[in-house]
Parts: structure tokens; C-alpha cells; sequence
């Protein structure tokens, strides 16, 4: 390889900052533009989709497009208007969770907050709820309130809300957003699934189908730069201009995440040849809210070592692949042709014995950063190992137009109109294969799932309080003197049980 490449630590470059997303990073912020494609589709093309998805003809559509600013490193959000009268809010869009929930005190990371005493239609419900994510976690109280979306359904819902009244790595320095938007199933609902979600609530009192799409436009640019990157969230249906070339489909396999089954991967064209069960170990979800495409632990080594194998680079350190470095080059060059393409093969809907393939160029993979470095450009690995599951994230969505929809159990992808960078497409689909060479069915069953492992939770605590009560009973027992009766007020033998 040539000389220019340096890799540079990340902790001692940038701070080693923490984020709410996948791996220690903070970026400096600085002023990025990337030109977007200019799309054919016409006025009728889209009159014509919003009256197919919606036959009332009230959904515009066009309204949607372009409503969404940030970037994977920081996030995809919308703004919102948030009780009587509105209060403006920048909202993270996230299909990895179920709770709608505001910034509703005093933080040093961000500039504003919801006051629900300002909110003549805001209502208190009591109900203290935590959510906890792969990094950070909040707690707040429940309620509901009215809201609106400038850029989105017309009209104003009355939700579910949660204030966020305290936090814990969960917003961040410099960030544009003041709360979260979970998009996924009731399921998830925290504290319990009855909470009805936002869009749930959306659904029905909108009447508008049960489907949402999103477009992620931060292909080749600073991963945690200004965050003046666009998107677009597509609420009720789908935008004709916002892809190119067909819809895949595959099946939601569970309605908890937008869980789907993946078949295999494949690097520079070479098949990674694990079975296909390690893929889908616990669950393969799709989440806007996640930075990276998460691997669960040998399916990232192997990944790796056929990166390292394919690549025309041999000699990057360990610390690169796990995220604590950066490689950089000199600003006439581009690492592009040292590394291979990337295949995600997920089943068809429509058929089991088929499979379509998303295939990410490098440009997707190794992300650009913003750093002190003036000389020469920088690139993070945008894949990084997980525990427990792995997780289509920011990485892989930023280069397709992916559809959820709810209604028919299935997620859609398309090649997305904004995946260019410098005027070459980094996103593909291709299809379809045949499926002989896997297995019919790459779902392994878990029963220790949520909300399951909640019941199992609350079980379990019962159960010890009946046998600490009973001990507690028997330890009294040799008290009781033969000659009368007595009174016992023991507090200790209240055992009360809080699960947060």
C-alpha cells in the first residue's frame, strides 16, 4: 500500500467522548454539503402514490420530504410541536424503541426543554417509567399531550409523552435533539406494553395506514459533523422520489423490533460460510437508532478477517477494527479501493426459497470524521462486534429506502436517491437467489426474550417475597408465649418490591 495512510487514536484525537449510539466518539463539528441526485419523478407520480396509499387523497406526501436533519454519528431527528401552545422540540427518530419522550428538566447538553406546566393540554398520568438503551438510559413520569409535526400528517394527536427527568449518557455535548421518537412495536413499551405508542396513536386518530418509510441522506459525509445532513420520515406511506429501481421485501419474523432473518453475508463476493443461525443469535433487527451495523461476536471476527484478507491494506492495528482508531489518508487521496464490497442476504417475503442481497460499497463502511487534522481525511470503521444481537443500523440504512410496513408484517428496501457520493451509487440491491445452500429457517427459538424475561423477572421476585415472608413468619413463632396472646407490629415483615 502506499505510504500515506496513518492511523491516528481516537481517544487521544478526539477527546474519548462518549455517545448514546455504539461506539466512544465525539467529532468536532464542522460545515459539510454533499450534492444530492435530482429525481425524475413527476407531480402526477406523486398524486397518483398518495392516492393508492391513501384513497381520501388528504396525505401530501410532499410535505414529508426533507423533514428530517443529523447524521449516523448523532442521530436522525424531526421537529415536533409539543402542547398548548406548541413548543418546538427536535425529536431523535428511532425504530429500535417504543417510548415517545421529551427532555423535561434542566440538562448541560442541550438547549431546551418541555415544560408541561406551560401546556394547557397536557395530562398527568403519574406513572414513573425507565428505558434503558444499549448505551444511556432515562427516567421520567407519563402523561399525555397534544402535538403536532410541522413537516408531516397535518393536524394535532393526543399521545402518550414521557418527561424525561433524569438521564444518564443519554443526551450529548453538541447535539440538536431533545428527546426520542421509538417507532417500534407496543411490545417495547416501557413500563408495560398497554402504553400505546405515537404511532399507534398516529394510525388511528389520523387515519392513515399503518406504515412508515425513512430516508437517511449521510453517504460519504462526516459522520458527527453540523448535523445539516437531510433525511426524510414518510408517515402513511411511501415516496416514490425518495428511491430508485424495485422494492425488496422481507418478512418482520416477530413484532417486538422490526425483527427480520438474515441469511448470510458475503465480503468482496466470498461467502463468510457460518452457519446461518449465527446471524439471527438472539435477534436481527433494523434500527435507525443505532449507529453502526452491530455483529454479534464471531460473525464480526469472521467479518474482519475477510475484510483484512480481501483489503489491499495488511498492517491496520487491532484498535481500527474495534473503533478506538482512526485511519487517515492525505487529502488527495481516497481509501475506497483498498477495501471490498459488503452483502447482507435477507429472505424473501414473498417466496422462503429466495433471498435478495444489499450490498454496501466501502463508502458506507469506512466513514468520514471531522478531526484537527487539516492535512489529511479521516475514516472510522462503521461496524463494530455486539453481544446479543446484530443490528442493521445508521451504516447500512443511509444507503437505502427502507419501508416499514406494519400493516403487512414486512420490511421494504430500495436503493436510496441520496446514496451518491461524488457521483457514484454505493448502494445496490440484487436479486433474487435461490436459498438451497441455507437453512429454512435461520431463527433460533429464545424464550428469554422481553417482554418475557420481564414476567420471568416479576415471578421470580415474587416468589422470594413469599419465602422471605414465610421466614419471617417462623422467626416469630418461637416468640409466642403460652399465657395469652400478643400483638406483633413488625415493619419488617412488610417487603415491598420495585422494579425499574
Amino acid at each position: 500500500m502506499r505510504g500515506a495512510l496513518q492511523t491516528l487514536t481516537l481517544l487521544a484525537l478526539l477527546g474519548g467522548a462518549r455517545t448514546m449510539f455504539s461506539i466512544p466518539l465525539r467529532i468536532s463539528p464542522a460545515l459539510v454539503s454533499q450534492p444530492q441526485s435530482v429525481s425524475t419523478t413527476t407531480a402526477k407520480d406523486i398524486m397518483g402514490l398518495a392516492l393508492a396509499s391513501d384513497p381520501s387523497g388528504k396525505i401530501n406526501f410532499m410535505t414529508m420530504v426533507n423533514n428530517l436533519e443529523g447524521d449516523s454519528g448523532r442521530g436522525y431527528y424531526l421537529e415536533m410541536l409539543i402542547g398548548t401552545p406548541p413548543q418546538p422540540l427536535n425529536i431523535l427518530v428511532d425504530t429500535g424503541s417504543s417510548n415517545f419522550a421529551v427532555a423535561a428538566a434542566p440538562n448541560p447538553d442541550i438547549s431546551k426543554y418541555y415544560k408541561s406546566a406551560n401546556s394547557s393540554t397536557f395530562q398527568p398520568l403519574g406513572v414513573e417509567v425507565t428505558v434503558r438503551y444499549t448505551q444511556g438510559s432515562w427516567t421520567g413520569v407519563l402523561g399525555k399531550d397534544v402535538i403536532g409535526v410541522p413537516k408531516g400528517v397535518n393536524g394535532t394527536f393526543l399521545v402518550n409523552i414521557a418527561s424525561i427527568l433524569e438521564s444518564e449518557s443519554f443526551f450529548m455535548p453538541q447535539i440538536n435533539w431533545q428527546g426520542i421518537l421509538g417507532l417500534a412495536y407496543s411490545t417495547l413499551a416501557k413500563p408495560s406494553s398497554s402504553v400505546e405508542t405515537f404511532f399507534d396513536s398516529l394510525v388511528k386518530q389520523a387515519a392513515i395506514p399503518d406504515i412508515f418509510s425513512m430516508q437517511m441522506c449521510g453517504a460519504g459525509l462526516p459522520t458527527t459533523g453540523a448535523g445539516i445532513n437531510g433525511g426524510s420520515l414518510v408517515m402513511g406511506g411511501i415516496e416514490s422520489m425518495l428511491y430508485s429501481g424495485d422494492i425488496w421485501y422481507t418478512a418482520i419474523t416477530e413484532e417486538w423490533y422490526y425483527q427480520v432473518e438474515v441469511l448470510k453475508f458475503e465480503v468482496g463476493g466470498m461467502n463468510l460460510n457460518l452457519d446461518c443461525t449465527e446471524y439471527n443469535t438472539d435477534k436481527a433487527i433494523v434500527d435507525s437508532g443505532t449507529t453502526l451495523l452491530r455483529l454479534p461476536d464471531k460473525v464480526f471476527n469472521a467479518m474482519v478477517e475477510a475484510i483484512i484478507q480481501t483489503s489491499l491494506i495488511q498492517n491496520f492495528n487491532t484498535e481500527f477494527w474495534t473503533g478506538m482508531q482512526l485511519a487517515c489518508w492525505e487529502k488527495t487521496e481516497e481509501p475506497w479501493a483498498y477495501f471490498p464490497d459488503l452483502s447482507i442476504y435477507l429472505r424473501d417475503n414473498d417466496n422462503a426459497s429466495l433471498s435478495f442481497r444489499l450490498t454496501m460499497k466501502p463508502q458506507l463502511y469506512i466513514q468520514s470524521v471531522m478531526t484537527f487534522r487539516e492535512d489529511m481525511n479521516c475514516y472510522r470503521f462503521g461496524i463494530s462486534p455486539s453481544s446479543n444481537a446484530l443490528v442493521i443500523g445508521a451504516t447500512v440504512m443511509e444507503g437505502f429506502y427502507v419501508i416499514f410496513d406494519r400493516a403487512d408484517k414486512k420490511v421494504g428496501f430500495a436503493v436510496s436517491t441520496c446514496a451518491e457520493v461524488n457521483g457514484v451509487r454505493v448502494s445496490e440491491i440484487t436479486g433474487p437467489f435461490s436459498t438451497k445452500d441455507v437453512s429454512s429457517n435461520c431463527i433460533t427459538t429464545n424464550p428469554f426474550r422481553e417482554p418475557i424475561m420481564w414476567i420471568i423477572s416479576y415471578a421470580l421476585m415474587t416468589f422470594c417475597g413469599i419465602i422471605l415472608l414465610v421466614l419471617v413468619v417462623l422467626l416469630l413463632i418461637p416468640n409466642r408465649r403460652n399465657d395469652g396472646p400478643e400483638v406483633v407490629n413488625d415493619e419488617s415483615s412488610l417487603v415491598r418490591h420495585r422494579w425499574k
